[in-house]
């Protein structure tokens, strides 16, 4: 499982014209699930998510929360984080979950954060053609993957 966290000022997903889910201060979480993950996977990156302190604190050091700063989250489940490009031009998919597999993990996840979080976590729709739009603050993005733990 593969998420890329970006700090943003503000980020939110349209489906169809209407917005589905926005977000102030918080991460933009775009999350990327293999058949190879799993309920562990879910629980792993749930905390880190929530964990990571990438906000400044008073002096401006990465030192500061999510729950720190009171802030949100904006879940996207994004299967092209594992494109395969090692051929041609055109990205293979293949490590990606299909639907059957996916979209428990991709809930599990939703319950997970909120948990942790205390609060709803903001969502697009699974499989959905989404259009994402974000204020990245910093810029700071981070990549996190739960088959990387050491």
């Amino acid at each position: 499982m593969v998420a890329v966290i970006q700090r943003v000022r503000e980020a939110s997903v349209t489906i169809g014209g209407k917005v589905n889910g926005e977000i102030g201060t918080g991460f933009l979480v775009l999350l990327g699930i293999t058949h190879h993950d799993t309920v562990e996977d879910v629980e792993w990156l749930g905390k880190k998510i929530v964990g990571m302190r990438i906000f400044g604190d008073t002096e401006g050091k990465m030192n500061l929360d999510l729950k720190s700063v009171d802030g949100n989250i904006l879940l996207i489940s994004q299967f092209t984080l594992h494109a395969s490009t090692k051929k041609g031009n055109r990205p293979s998919f293949i490590e990606a979950a299909r639907p059957e597999v996916a979209i428990p993990l991709y809930e599990s996840m939703i319950v997970f954060l909120e948990n942790e979080l205390g609060k709803p976590v903001h969502t697009g729709i699974f499989g959905a053609d989404m259009q994402v739009a974000l204020l990245n603050d910093g810029p700071v993005t981070i990549h996190i993957d739960s088959k990387n733990r050491i």
